[in-house]
């Protein structure tokens, strides 16, 4: 087991090694880049920004992954870190933890509302899955500790909203746009409180031929007036962004097509200290995700006037990205030292994760998986360890001792969505054997079985987002340095049944026994695809 580590930790090295040289040359002309758009290829959607002072904070959308909802931050609207989830777990029912053939793929909690308030940050969602509307909250949005309260009924696409006279409301729905007000301590709707539609038929500034309505709602106050962004899709047409502005927050608002371009859409605005304006908004990217992007904006006779000539600029006058490893994609040993996280926080479960059957402490250094019950296929699987796959290409491998597996069970690593694929290691009795499985159609196809005749294995999955190709591979490696293509190339879909951009990850099920086990060594991600040979 030592060779396997030594030898792991080398290839480590020498590719970080390569990579390092092209950090080098990068960096002799990052003084004279810009920011481009994506500003983050990777899936961070329904976002939602503040800035308190020279800081920005940022909230996303996790559905059933655990934890969830992130908290990132940032100092130049480019640069985002991850700071902490404002939940470990949004609920416990058999859909959020895989129990009884329910799940909660493409569900879990949707867009969040992000605010900070006499001290206080807020961060609200809403949950198909738990019927309700969840409101957490903390003074140090950095390093404290969520308090949470909900209630129903769930508020689609709401937007939290503290008004200048002390009253609190929500603003929500899709096409009919309905403004609630709270208790002043968000414990729920207030009873005898103003609760109407004050939008009817929001998507009308942008025709009658509209398919999804308008929803996504994101509410401002800005010089005296309130600024409401929204979302909503023409039929044959791209997602469009549409603003309604009222001089009062219950109306009557007026309202107008604020862009349509390459379908960027749903957001709000912020501001920097310098005065500057902003729109930050996302992007459908194909199998990646839904990519944030910001599009600059100014003011015209009060209304925001987003892009430039009515464009989305692939530019800005902002610093460059750094890049998204380590801040949101990290690599990991495994290994632990005191005071450290258990697991970094671009790590996040697939579901609600089974505490009793993953240790970092059973093999220290190691990421074990143990199979605690029998399950049917992939998705099912407890337990699954997930990170963002990023653009416009990336590689993830690891290394897997497999001694400890049972018969039947199944580990490996995989690109998870409905439509997944992953490599893996087969228990057949006392033989184990090497298999590349496709989910073309949601009904997985699995490639020649390939005898495996050691215990360790390193596997490989790259994946090529580059205008939109969309294609995965997979590799197996005896020793380390030499990879061997397995399987067919995956072609990789977004659909809407997880909702989610594909992800690594790294996984162990059992289809005969539970019990067994798989022992991951050291996760590398790399924004580069190595070529083999």
């Amino acid at each position: 087991m030592i060779v396997m580590r030594t030898g792991f930790r080398w290839v480590m090295m020498a590719l970080a090694g390569c990579l390092g040289l092209v950090v080098l040359v990068n960096r002799s002309t990052a003084a004279e880049e810009r920011a481009r758009n994506p500003i983050l290829w990777a899936d961070v959607p329904d976002i939602a920004v503040i800035r308190v002072g020279a800081v920005y904070y940022m909230s996303s959308t996790t559905m059933h992954l655990s934890p969830g909802l992130p908290i990132m931050k940032s100092k130049d609207l480019v640069n985002w870190e991850l700071m902490g989830y404002a939940y470990d777990t949004l609920g416990d029912n058999d859909a959020l933890t895989l129990r009884n053939g329910k799940n909660a793929y493409g569900a879990g909690s949707w867009a969040s509302s992000l605010r900070h308030h006499d001290g206080t940050f807020y961060v609200t969602t809403f949950s198909s899955t738990t019927g309700r509307t969840h409101v957490y909250r903390t003074r140090d949005i950095e390093r404290g500790e969520w308090r949470e309260n909900s209630f129903a009924p769930s508020l689609h696409d709401h937007s939290l909203f503290f008004d200048d006279d002390g009253r609190v409301y929500m603003l929500y729905g899709g096409g009919n746009l309905r403004l609630a007000e709270l208790n002043p301590d968000l414990s729920g709707l207030k009873p005898g409180g103003f609760h109407q539609v004050v939008i009817t038929n929001a998507s009308a500034v942008a025709g009658t031929n509209v398919g999804l309505p308008a929803e996504g709602s994101q509410l401002r106050k800005i010089h005296g007036k309130y600024y409401l962004f929204n979302i909503c899709w023409p039929r044959g047409g791209m997602r469009t962004v549409l603003i309604h502005r009222a001089d009062a927050i219950t109306g009557p608002y007026e309202g107008r097509v604020a862009l349509q371009d390459q379908g960027v859409a749903q957001g709000g605005l912020i501001d920097t200290p310098e005065g500057e304006w902003y729109a930050y908004l996302f992007r459908d990217f194909g199998a990646v995700g839904r990519v944030p992007y910001l599009v600059p904006v100014r003011w015209a006779e009060g209304w925001p006037v987003l892009g430039v000539e009515g464009k989305v600029p692939d530019t800005l006058a902002l610093p460059p990205s750094k890049g998204l490893i380590p801040s949101l994609v990290v690599s990991d040993d495994f290994e632990r030292h005191p005071g450290q996280r258990l697991l970094p926080l671009s790590w996040q479960w697939n579901h609600n994760p089974d505490p009793e059957h993953w240790s970092l402490a059973a093999r220290p250094g190691y990421l074990r998986l143990t199979t605690g019950r029998v399950d049917g296929g992939f998705l099912e699987a407890r337990n699954t360890l997930t990170q963002r796959t990023l653009g416009p290409e990336c590689s993830g491998f690891v290394a897997m001792d497999i001694e400890g597996m049972k018969d039947g069970d199944v580990a490996g690593l995989a690109l998870l969505q409905r439509r997944y694929g992953f490599v893996a290691v087969k228990a057949r009795g006392t033989m184990r054997y090497l298999v590349s499985v496709h989910a073309p159609s949601g009904t997985p196809i699995e490639s020649e079985p390939i005898p495996l005749k050691q215990n360790t294995v390193y596997l490989r999955a790259d994946c090529d987002f580059r205008q939109r190709a969309d294609r995965g591979r997979f590799y197996y490696s005896l020793d380390g340095q030499t990879w061997a293509a397995i399987g067919a190339e995956l072609k990789m879909a977004y659909t809407l049944p997880h909702f989610m951009g594909y992800r690594f990850g790294l996984f162990n099920y059992a289809t005969q026994a539970a019990g067994g086990h798989v022992d991951f060594d050291s996760f590398h991600v790399s924004d580069r695809i190595a070529a083999v040979p």
